[in-house]
């Protein structure tokens, strides 16, 4: 065994420092960068179920409906005699993406289901052998984008493949057909599929591999020997075996700074589905998706925005119209987004910033999102030569600049809001730069008695002031410590500013605090240790009211504990009791789940709802010392779980809370 590691090891060391990354042209992302937008297709046989399976809706997204739905693989084989999409028009696609502004496309060549959209040799499970449509899928649209110069990124699914022999199976394998051996599927199925999909269909951009579940370093290495054979080929960071890829690819999130320092993309849905789902109607609206596209390229990444089209071969009349509508924005203002570089603010309280450095100057582009009541655009901590400002709306017609010190301001009184968002492009000279106002920290934004702040600054030698009455910071305002501690009577709002010599050069920070009493414990009370807890076995996509549901089992624990669970995937708890607060004073609750979860101390509560990985949500409460009635909700549907519970209070380090502190009686009386 030490051995196989040793040899893991160096091999994953091998291929990074020589493997397909020493052929790949250094340049090979420009083009990528430039683009910012993409569209994303789920399109599989997933399509014809659409959700429904013996005539119930399946939660969740509508491509995993074999996992959640636990389709036994030959009767999911059935869906491919069904899948006929004659209204299929690969050209009418690509023309799509164009006019919605979109620069290159991802297709899922192979989802976890294991069907093919391409002619594969390897296999009879695709689109020519199994259906009666007999048309190339992917060939097809690789022609289309090749007509409309598209560059075109192939989707592979290379270690989940529900349909073959030993593959990984997040959640586990629910059929004998599934068992066998999964490097056997590796070199029988996924390596020469994969060499037929970079080799049949002209110049593959971009292979985007997906959820790497058992991929080790050596199972992923496998896939290398083709792969170096295509230098100016982009790969995503999900192959496993620990390569980090050419990009990172957070999923239906925007990361609040970006990812500083890499390439990443932003993948994201529409509805609540990336495969066909004919009851999901819950629609982003066009205004989030613009502003979603500006955000990620304020931030510095690529958005790739996914349509699933029908068995039919139809992109959802929704996703059209949305795309076009995105496209008509996009037609003004493109420029704003294409070839950008990420926003120099650290915050725009109205929007975003992207920008661009040309040859003689630097071209600033403001999103405004909230159009200023009265028409006075300010910038915060800008430091610059201002040539002249226009909204991209009407170019040739300049708006007038207001001089403010490092705060000037536009005046945008002539223009007409956009609804979605107002582009401002602002020529400067190429040795601006930004002051950014300091960053306000605290731990609780409650207090009973005292306030704790510090005040950060990325500018050099400059002082921090700031205020607590509501009125702008001056020179004559106190000056930060770096930490600092207050005795406010009533709730305030703190506000700081950097000064350089007396003068202010930044914009204003600013951070809210609420006075409170802290809310009384449960006197009287004949408490064991424990929590109650009601166990249930179901497939949910959000938290349930749980006291509708029927429950599996109950009993009492010692703490919230998924131990308890009878299954490895779609179950929920319910946990009451008490917590007992050793002292009066401001605590601070951190939530940790995978996937949705609710806590709930006095009365106030936190809500980590959704399917989603490991994600924390905080929760400031004033208690008073003693018994504090406590309710916790938590559901999974599939991969991985966890839930974690922790407290802090003062400057104690958090930490999960001890078993000690849990707390029930015979009867709940919240």
């Amino acid at each position: 065994m030490k051995k196989q590691l040793i040899f893991s090891v160096l091999l994953l060391l091998l291929f990074q420092l020589t493997g397909c990354e020493k052929k790949a042209p250094a340049d090979k992302m420009e083009w990528w960068k430039d683009a910012k937008f993409g569209l994303f297709i789920h399109w599989g046989i997933y399509s014809v179920p659409a959700g429904v399976y013996e005539g119930k809706d399946i939660p969740g997204i509508g491509e995993w409906i074999m996992n959640n739905a636990k389709i036994p693989v030959a009767e999911y084989e059935k869906y491919a005699s069904q899948f006929n999409p004659v209204e299929y028009n690969a050209e009418e696609w690509v023309k799509l993406a164009k006019e919605a502004g979109m620069k290159y496309i991802v297709i899922t060549s192979k989802h976890h289901d294991g069907f093919a959209l391409f002619d594969s040799k390897v296999s009879e499970y695709d689109v020519m052998d199994a259906t009666p449509f007999k048309r190339d899928i992917i060939g097809e649209l690789a022609a289309a984008c090749k007509k409309y110069d598209m560059p075109l990124g192939l989707y592979y699914s290379q270690a989940q493949d529900w349909h073959e022999p030993g593959t990984a199976a997040i959640g586990g394998r629910w059929d004998p057909a599934q068992e066998g051996d999964m490097d056997k599927y590796l070199d029988e199925k996924a390596v020469p599929q994969v060499t037929e999909i970079l080799n049949n269909y002209g110049e593959i951009k971009i292979l985007w591999w997906d959820t790497p579940a058992d991929m080790t370093p050596e199972r992923a290495a496998k896939f290398f020997p083709e792969m170096e054979k295509h230098p100016n080929l982009i790969y995503n960071d999900r192959l496993g075996g620990g390569f980090e890829g050419d990009l990172e690819t957070p999923e239906q999130r925007i990361p609040a700074t970006g990812i500083p320092g890499k390439n990443w993309e932003s993948c994201m849905t529409m509805n609540d589905t990336w495969g066909f789902k004919k009851n999901d109607n819950n629609w982003k609206s066009t205004e989030t998706l613009v502003r979603n596209l500006i955000d990620i390229a304020s931030k510095g990444g690529n958005y790739l925005l996914n349509v699933g089209p029908t068995s039919m071969g139809i992109i959802p009349e929704p996703s059209v119209i949305r795309l076009k509508e995105v496209g008509a924005w996009m037609k003004t203002n493109g420029e704003a987004i294409y070839g950008t570089s990420a926003n120099p603010f650290k915050k725009l309280d109205w929007g975003r910033c992207t920008k661009k450095i040309n040859k003689n100057n630097v071209v600033l582009y403001f999103h405004v999102f909230d159009f200023p009541e009265n028409g006075i655009l300010t910038i915060p901590g800008l430091s610059a030569d201002i040539f002249s400002a226009y909204a991209l709306s009407v170019p040739n017609k300049k708006l007038k600049i207001i001089d403010n010190g490092n705060n000037p301001q536009i005046n945008l009184s002539t223009l007409t809001p956009d609804p979605y968002a107002t582009v401002i492009a602002l020529e400067v000279s190429k040795d601006m730069k930004v002051y950014n106002a300091p960053e306000l920290k605290s731990e609780y934004n409650v207090f009973i008695d005292k306030v704790n702040f510090e005040t950060v600054s990325d500018i050099e030698n400059a002082v921090v002031r700031y205020t607590v009455d509501g009125t702008i910071p001056t020179v004559a305002s106190p000056a930060s410590e770096g930490e600092n501690l207050l005795f406010p009577e009533n709730s305030f709002v703190l506000k700081a500013a950097c000064f350089i010599d007396g003068i202010p050069v930044s914009g204003i920070s600013e951070l809210s605090f609420d006075k409170v009493e802290p809310i009384a414990a449960k006197k009287g009370l004949t408490a064991k240790p424990g929590l109650k807890f009601n166990y249930y076995e179901k497939l949910w996509e959000k938290l349930p009211d749980f006291r509708r549901e029927e429950i599996v089992s109950s009993g009492i624990c010692k703490k919230p504990d998924l131990s308890l669970r009878n299954t490895e995937f779609n179950y929920g708890f319910l946990f009451e009791g008490y917590i007992n607060i050793p002292e009066t004073g401001v605590y601070q609750f951190s939530l940790t789940s995978d996937d949705g979860s609710r806590l709930n101390i006095s009365g106030k509560s936190v809500l980590n709802d959704g399917l989603h990985a490991m994600r924390t949500r905080n929760l400031n409460i004033a208690l008073e010392k003693g018994l504090h009635p406590v309710e916790i909700q938590f559901f999974q549907a599939g991969g991985e779980a966890g839930l974690e519970i922790s407290w802090k209070t003062g400057n104690r380090p958090a930490e999960q809370i001890p078993e000690e502190y849990w707390f029930y009686t015979e009867r709940l009386k919240n």
